[in-house]
């Protein structure tokens, strides 16, 4: 709706600055007979036929552009074309912004004195410039707001992806322990490491990506019993630290052939050996539904759940853990293509009841970012309409304001007056409207951004050069929008414009 009246508005300035190429148009039809009512009903009717004509472009730019904005939204939103109250709404909208759109130029042109409009003698609606240039100055300041917001959240949304996971994502998939897997694990990975399609495999209690449960029910040696930390619980069997490609720091991975122990054996991350105070973890006992737990390994922190928080505790609880995926290192010497025929093929031999549906790891993190990746997307498409819009709107004032001043233009040339002079004297005003909107956008736009991104506890600072940035940016295309009309009235020849006087 905002959009809409800015740009009802922006036709406005355009018709207005264009007055006085109709005015004698308007006088010659009020010479013959043509009355005001009649006049008015003829600007109205042009701004209703412009609005059909908008409106019929803006149905086919829509239906056009629905497939990619579904798949971007991920919504399901089409036209309703067989709906009848749809080609009515359609059909008043377009008739009712016609009107709002058409009426101040249609009234403001058919009050023209037709004795003075053949003179080439045109009032100019000076009232209106104020408003107008308000109006400039709020479509760049929300331009230059969406512009800030874009930059701050691609930054954001590339800083978390930058961020180090702490394991290799680079062929690991997953399968659920659906049907038979469960039943037949050991064959299948017997079969899958012995093939040398696979060089590591581990089951866990859930996907790599999204972690398990929590508790603050741990306990250990030393604990203080008003310690309520919350400490991730994630279940793996042997080799998870090699299939996931965890960092160890301190004693080893679990084993459960070399080591008959392990099936009570666990691994912490380094925020879990901190937390709990060992300053010797290997060999500590940690005890959780209970389960006396012995410590054999110490990884370094890696990233279970959203990459935008910051790692937490983490306790790797071994073999009689609860298990319901299987993560499968493939072997990075064979192609994609090879080692997921050959997975396929051993799983539909151990569970052909069920088809097999293979995740990616790495696939799965990039997930991870689609939200943020789809707002960024959806703040750039709004910043471009916006800067258009705000573009229509100066180059409609800009119009205005050297159709307004074509006779002081004519009066500066004859005196002597450079092209570069004139045109920089009627860029100047639209520069300082746009410095007035930096001014205002700034701190709402740094409002904006701190407070969406104090919803991350790992994020970006905001940067004093986004705003620079944004600003030259709005300051560059708003010169070269001015600059057009600006030169043109600069290049005009001044007896045009002066020999009425």
């Amino acid at each position: 709706g905002f959009i809409l009246l800015i740009a009802c508005i922006n036709f406005m300035n355009l018709s207005t600055a264009r007055s006085e190429k109709r005015a004698k148009e308007v006088g010659i039809r009020k010479v013959v007979g043509a009355g005001r009512k009649s006049l008015i009903s003829q600007f109205l009717g042009e701004s209703i036929l412009i609005a059909v004509i908008a409106g019929l472009l803006a149905v086919i730019i829509v239906e056009l552009s629905l497939p990619g904005f579904n798949k971007l939204t991920n919504k399901t939103i089409y036209i309703q074309f067989e709906n009848i109250y749809f080609w009515f709404f359609f059909l008043g909208f377009i008739f009712f912004t016609g009107i709002i759109a058409g009426s101040y130029p249609a009234f403001y042109l058919s009050a023209f004195r037709p004795v003075r409009v053949l003179k080439g003698a045109v009032k100019k609606a000076n009232a209106l410039v104020t408003p107008r240039k308000i109006l400039v100055i709020t479509q760049f300041t929300f331009a230059i707001i969406l512009i800030v917001c874009t930059i701050i959240i691609k930054q954001q949304i590339q800083y978390a992806r930058d961020r180090q996971t702490g394991y290799d994502k680079a062929n690991l998939i997953y399968a659920f322990l659906g049907g038979d897997v469960e039943k037949n694990y050991e064959m299948i990975k017997n079969d899958l490491l012995q093939s040398g399609i696979a060089t590591s495999i581990t089951k866990t209690s859930a996907p790599l990506t999204q972690g398990w449960s929590n508790s603050w029910g741990f306990q250990w040696d030393g604990k203080d019993p008003n310690d309520r930390t919350i400490i991730d619980r994630f279940c793996a069997d042997d080799h998870f630290a090699r299939t996931a490609g965890l960092q160890i720091v301190n004693g080893r991975d679990i084993d459960l052939k070399q080591f008959i122990t392990d099936s009570t054996a666990v691994l912490l991350n380094e925020s879990a050996a901190k937390v709990m105070g060992f300053k010797q973890p290997i060999g500590q006992i940690v005890k959780d539904n209970g389960i006396d737990w012995h410590v054999v390994g110490v990884f370094k922190d890696f990233i279970l759940q959203s990459p935008y928080y910051p790692t937490v505790p983490m306790v790797i609880e071994g073999a009689k853990g609860w298990f319901n995926v299987m993560h499968i290192k493939l072997n990075e010497k064979n192609s994609m293509e090879k080692n997921m025929k050959a997975v396929t093929a051993v799983f539909n031999k151990y569970n052909p009841a069920f088809p097999f549906f293979p995740q990616f790891v790495d696939q799965e993190y990039a997930a991870k970012f689609k939200n943020e990746q789809r707002v960024a997307t959806l703040a750039t498409l709004f910043a471009g309409l916006t800067i258009f819009i705000s573009c229509l709107g100066l180059f409609g004032l800009s119009t205005y304001t050297a159709e307004n001043r074509i006779k002081e233009i004519g009066i500066r040339k004859v005196l002597g007056a450079s092209v570069t002079g004139i045109t920089s004297l009627l860029s100047r005003d639209f520069v300082t409207l746009v410095f007035i909107s930096i001014l205002i956008a700034t701190p709402i736009a740094w409002w904006a951004m701190f407070t969406w991104l104090k919803d991350f506890p790992y994020h970006i600072s905001v940067q004093w050069w986004v705003f620079a940035l944004a600003g030259v940016l709005s300051l560059s295309i708003a010169l070269l929008t001015v600059s057009f009309q600006a030169i043109k009235a600069a290049l005009a020849n001044p007896v045009r414009s002066l020999r009425t006087e």
